[in-house]
């Protein structure tokens, strides 16, 4: 018995000599591993470098609108001795808007002393020879200003209405094509039609300092014209509502 217990040991141990080693396949596989991330890190990296790159836009157009400290440093912005805005309008949106504004009052006041004139004209009794429209003379047209412009067919106030809109949209395009629009760096109130409001070309002669002066002198007159023309409205409106008026 116990030599057959001894023989079995042997032979177990004989056995055990020949069988293989375990092979370590973490220590060959980790190399490879490596490697493989060492590779792939470079092309991770350029497509993070790619990702980031900022993108150009294209340039918008260079333009720069005439500022609100400088239409606001203006003369024709004092009145009776400070900034005259009662309701706070050039506090208002960016230099664009004030810019607009500057460019409106100058085209107001222009059509009020159109205005003011024709209405002074027609009370004064002034008329132009011939005839307005078929059938009906100039001399026949009313003294009142209201009651003048109510006698003036309707194709002859669609005319007015449509000339003035021309000019107005001829100088958005105009000045639009050319870069010189109010909003974009040009001079607010500027007309582009030859001789519309300098018919004797008296400007031509006249220095920067002189022009300057003309334009905040036409702005007060404008100002001037505008209140002018809303007291005569009145008057003719509402009788008794414009002290010392007379009746136009």
């Amino acid at each position: 018995m116990k030599l057959a217990a001894a023989l079995l040991a042997a032979t177990v141990a004989t056995a055990s000599a020949f069988t293989a080693a375990p092979v370590r396949t973490m220590g060959v596989a980790t190399p490879a591993l490596f490697m493989s991330e060492e590779e792939a890190a470079p092309a991770e990296e350029a497509v993070v470098e790619e990702e980031e790159t900022p993108v150009e836009e294209p340039a918008g157009p260079a333009y720069t609108c005439m500022s609100r400290e400088a239409i606001l440093a203006e003369p024709n912005t004092i009145e009776f001795g400070g900034i005259w805005d009662p309701l706070g309008l050039s506090k208002l949106g960016s230099d664009e808007t004030i810019a607009w504004f500057r460019h409106s009052e100058v085209k107001h006041g222009r059509v009020a002393m159109a205005a003011f004139v024709g209405w002074w004209a027609v009370g004064s009794g002034l008329r132009f020879p011939g005839e307005l429209a078929h059938g009906l003379e100039f001399s026949s047209i009313p003294s009142k200003g209201l009651e003048a412009w109510d006698a003036v067919p309707g194709w002859g106030k669609a005319q007015m209405l449509l000339f003035a809109g021309l000019i107005e949209f001829h100088d958005e395009i105009f000045f639009s094509k050319r870069g010189e629009h109010y909003l974009r760096g040009g001079t607010p109130g500027k007309n582009m039609v030859p001789g519309l409001f300098d018919p004797f070309n008296l400007s031509s002669q006249k220095s920067e300092e002189a022009l300057a002066i003309g334009r905040s002198r036409e702005i007060k007159n404008g100002r001037l014209a505008m209140l002018g023309v809303a007291g005569m409205y009145a008057a003719a409106t509402i009788p008794g509502s414009v002290p010392l008026q007379p009746d136009c």
